[in-house]
């Protein structure tokens, strides 16, 4: 078993975060490549953003921090601390409204093979 500190990582995060051009950091906190569940903590800087890009599969935002948008076409959803947005299985972006860490859970369509 392992334990992590997610609040310790948000830290973390959110330091490179504000360190990067991008303004965003990442670090996969469970799974990867080889397993279907992959969970991902990610720093967004205020104003800063993930482009549209596809859904690998399955998945839902849990905010940490802050205060985010999930964009999917013409639809979207604002979250903050503690709220859960589902990913819907299209195209999609998402936009930090104010500095924010989420948890991005994903299980990959056929299993560990996508």
């Amino acid at each position: 078993m392992q334990k992590l500190s997610l609040e310790a990582l948000a830290r973390q995060e959110l330091r490179r975060a504000t360190e990067s051009s991008s303004g965003r950091a990442a670090h996969t906190v469970f799974g990867g490549h080889e397993h279907a569940l992959r969970q991902t903590l990610i720093a967004l800087v205020e104003g800063h953003a993930l482009a549209e890009h596809d859904s690998p599969g399955e998945a839902t935002i849990l905010v940490h921090s802050g205060r985010v948008r999930l964009v999917a076409g013409d639809d979207s959803w604002d979250g903050r601390d503690g709220d859960l947005l589902i990913i819907p299985p299209v195209p999609h972006a998402l936009e930090a409204l104010e500095t924010s860490v989420v948890l991005l859970t994903v299980v990959k369509r056929n299993g560990g093979d996508g």
